[in-house]
């Protein structure tokens, strides 16, 4: 039987996540989670793989907050 399962979540790993809401931009984001709406860059580049502008973000993207 050939059974794929899921790796087990790494307990070291902090990464938090931001489901978009309405009226959120990433400068919101970075506000509410690093104080500072400037590190909006920090979550564009971490999240590279779904975003492709910053300024385009949608309702209901799971972001990756570093």
């Amino acid at each position: 039987m050939n059974e794929q399962t899921e790796p087990m979540p790494d307990p070291w790993d902090t990464t938090q996540w931001h489901d978009v809401q309405p009226g959120d931009t990433l400068s919101r984001i970075a506000q509410k989670y690093y104080g500072d709406p400037t590190l909006y860059t920090e979550i564009f580049e971490a999240n590279k793989d779904v975003l492709k502008d910053p300024n385009r973000i949608q309702i209901g993207q799971r972001l990756r907050i570093p």
